[in-house]
């Protein structure tokens, strides 16, 4: 689904971030990805989505190259992000209002948009959300609404970057019992460790612009 040869990438008022990256994802990977803060793992994510440009490599994405702002219209349709910060992904005025913004995009009616909501509110535990007005909730009822957002969608692939950030322990093993029934490709980033363990196959550590190879398949508990 994703390949990176050679990414080269860094911010005009920093040095780089990467130099000479590769990654790959295949379609049923599900993967954690950490590292030191400042290592570049969200801005690998924007890459990815095309919200950055690299300075040099090649970025494939289901088996085409991305280069131009064209080239990512079809990943973004097919790839859902969490942002890091449930503000930058929330901006309608209702739960409801924000949820349906993706389906009805991608040509839904409204009937079905609603429906989708519907389904979406219950996976997440969020039924009878749908009227509440987003700048009222919680930091951790924002994030579910967040990953609501992004799995109304119901992308090919995931890349979500701390998804439990803010949520208690039920709300995540309620999310992780999502992750299970309802996606099979993703590419995880977050501190959490011990979610890591129950949430993926392969744990990559990203650490000086370069992604090492796991040595072994994380132990759930």
């Amino acid at each position: 689904m994703i390949e990176i040869k050679d990414l080269s990438f860094g911010y005009s008022n920093g040095g780089r971030i990467f130099d000479g990256l590769n990654f790959s994802l295949n379609k049923g990977e599900k993967i954690g990805l950490v590292g030191p803060n400042g290592a570049g793992k969200t801005t690998l994510f924007y890459l990815i989505m095309g919200l950055l440009k690299p300075g040099d490599g090649e970025i494939r994405v289901f088996g085409r190259p991305r280069i131009n702002e064209e080239d990512f219209v079809e990943v973004r349709r097919k790839i859902g992000l969490l942002f890091q910060e449930s503000e930058d992904q929330l901006f309608c005025p209702t739960v409801e209002e924000d949820i349906a913004f993706g389906p009805l995009n991608l040509g839904k009616s409204h009937n079905e948009a609603k429906a989708i909501v519907r389904e979406t509110c219950g996976r997440l535990g969020l039924k009878g959300f749908e009227k509440k007005v987003i700048h009222r909730l919680s930091g951790g009822e924002k994030r579910l609404v967040a990953l609501a957002t992004v799995m109304s969608m119901n992308p090919e692939c995931y890349l979500f970057d701390e998804p439990t950030a803010g949520l208690d322990k039920a709300t995540t093993d309620r999310f992780l019992r999502c992750l299970r029934e309802y996606t099979d490709t993703y590419i995880i980033i977050t501190h959490d460790h011990e979610f890591l363990k129950n949430a993926v196959d392969k744990i990559y550590k990203l650490e000086e612009g370069k992604i090492e190879t796991p040595e072994q398949k994380p132990q759930a508990v």
